[in-house]
Order: C-alpha cells, then structure tokens, then sequence
C-alpha cells in the first residue's frame, strides 16, 4: 500500500466493558499507521463506568470516549460521528474484532472509490453456540442473495462498513427513531437512492462475538421485525420506490440454505428449524409494531 487513508472508527457500546477492551485490544493490533486512525467510543447510557477501560488503551490508540443518554446505536453512531476529525469512517460494535488487515483493506476499495459505501464480511467467533451460529448464517444467507445474483447489493450490516464522512453526512447519517434494528438497512436505502455506489468487500473481515441463548435468539429476531415495520415506514416517509417483494423461492432457498452449509459444530436440520423460527419472530415482531404505532 503506497498511501493511507485517516479514518476514524467508531465504536457504540451498552453496558458490555470485557467486550469493548477485547475490540479495543485488535483495534490496537492493526497492521494500519498509528497516526492515520482514531477510535471513539459512545457509551449509550450504560450503567458501567469506562473510563478505566478506555485509558487502558490510550498508550497504543488515539481514542477518545464520550458518554451520552442512552439513545440506541444509530444515535451513539451518529454522536461519534459528530467527533470524528477522520476523512473517512468506520463503524464496528464493542463485541466484534476487526482482523489485522481490516483498515488497510477498507483503504484498498475507498482509495480508488472515495464515494463508495464498502463493506465487509462477518465471522462468527462464537461457532460452538448454536444461536450465534444460526444467526450469523442467516446474515450470511442475506449476503449470498443480494450480493452474488441480479439483484444488487443493497445492504451491509453497521458492524463492518466504511465510507467518507462527507458521503455519511450527505445522507443523513443513521436514523436515530429506529432503536429497535435496521437502522443500518434504512442507511444503505438512502445510500442507494441518492445514486451513491456501494461495494462489498468479503475480505475485509471480523470477527462477531454475539453470545446467544434461546431467549435473546428470539428476542433479536422478534425486534428485526419491529424495525423491519420501522423501516418501511422510513422508507414511505421519503417517498422511495415500492420495495420488491421476494419470490417464494427467496424464503424456501433460505430454510435449506443450512442444510447446505459444510458445517462440523452444529446439525443443519437444527440450524434450519431456529431460520424457520426466526421468520416467525421477525414476522410477529413486525405485526407488533404496526399494531403499535399511531395511524
């Protein structure tokens, strides 16, 4: 790499300290100049003091931590955002860890496309619990779909994307009334509709530590839904396009995609029956919101 790009990561983060000095920890890792990155962290509102954890870093890291009440990721994301002295952003949560390459590599794809949106591919690091395992499978059923046939990319999920802060503003940054999930999805939505080209860039890698049991499985799938309703209202309000409504081979693709999967830690039957349970919390969590929400 001939030249680098000054990025500034930023780094929302509720309530989860051991987390954050883990992401922080392979932050400080990267193969990428001292001197051309900074890290913010927004502490949403949570109950546990981080200023211990943060300093423990500030030897190897330009980072800085601000708190705020708490205002839900794309409020925290847009707070750091609002700091960021960087030239181009880039955003992960407290329970990812980037690999060495992750900035360099986000420096490859932005150098040649300074108005591109990239983003990368997630890792589950959790492959032995079951919940995580289904979950990340199914973001990457979404990624296969939408990335490799006709019909265009579309979305990144917020834990692994870049782009310049010019760009991010231009747009809107995220919409903070979505707290309950897709506000990353609505921010592409608006990328892509204000002409703005987006590039998916699987090496560009992390890994996701997302602890799940059966519970919180649903719970995040059941709040997906909600901000699936959210979304479409977002969407509405802008006056975009119809969305397009997927073929049924889309979700009959998407309850055997497990069952393709070369996979030694996990049953694929079992993966499959908790994609069949996550469309049916998604699917409740969205019917929630609409009987919910104001007419």
């Amino acid at each position: 790499m001939t030249s680098s790009l000054s990025f500034s990561v930023v780094i929302p983060t509720y309530n989860r300290p051991q987390k954050l000095s883990t992401c922080l920890k392979f932050l400080a890792a990267l193969d990428y100049p001292r001197e051309q990155f900074e890290v913010i962290v927004v502490d949403d509102g949570g109950e546990t003091p981080l200023n211990e954890v943060v300093a423990a870093y500030e030897t190897d890291l330009a980072v800085t931590l601000i708190r705020q009440q708490n205002g839900g990721p794309g409020a925290a994301r847009n707070r750091g955002v609002e700091a960021a002295t960087g030239e181009y952003l880039a955003f992960t949560d407290d329970d990812c860890m980037p690999h060495a390459d992750w900035l360099s590599k986000f420096s490859a794809h932005l150098e040649p496309a300074p108005d591109a949106l990239v983003g990368g591919h997630v890792l589950n690091a959790l492959t032995e619990n079951l919940y995580s395992s289904a979950s990340q499978q199914l973001i990457d059923y979404l990624y296969d779909y939408y990335h490799n046939g006709d019909q265009g990319i579309s979305f990144f999920t917020s834990n692994n994307f870049a782009m310049s802060k010019v760009k991010f503003l231009e747009v809107g940054g995220f919409d903070p009334s979505l707290r309950v999930a897709s506000e990353d999805r609505e921010l592409c939505d608006r990328w892509l509709q204000k002409g703005n080209p987006m590039i998916y860039a699987p090496e560009v890698q992390i890994s996701h530590a997302h602890d799940l049991t059966l519970q919180s499985f649903w719970k995040q799938h059941f709040s997906y839904g909600r901000g699936a309703y959210r979304f479409h209202q977002a969407r509405a309000l802008r006056d975009a396009a119809p969305m397009k409504v997927e073929p049924l081979s889309f979700y009959t693709n998407l309850l055997t995609y497990p069952l393709n999967q070369a996979g030694k830690h996990h049953s694929g039957v079992l993966l499959s029956g908790l994609f069949f349970l996550s469309q049916f919390a998604m699917t409740m969590g969205f019917f929630r919101e609409r009987l919910s929400m104001p007419e």
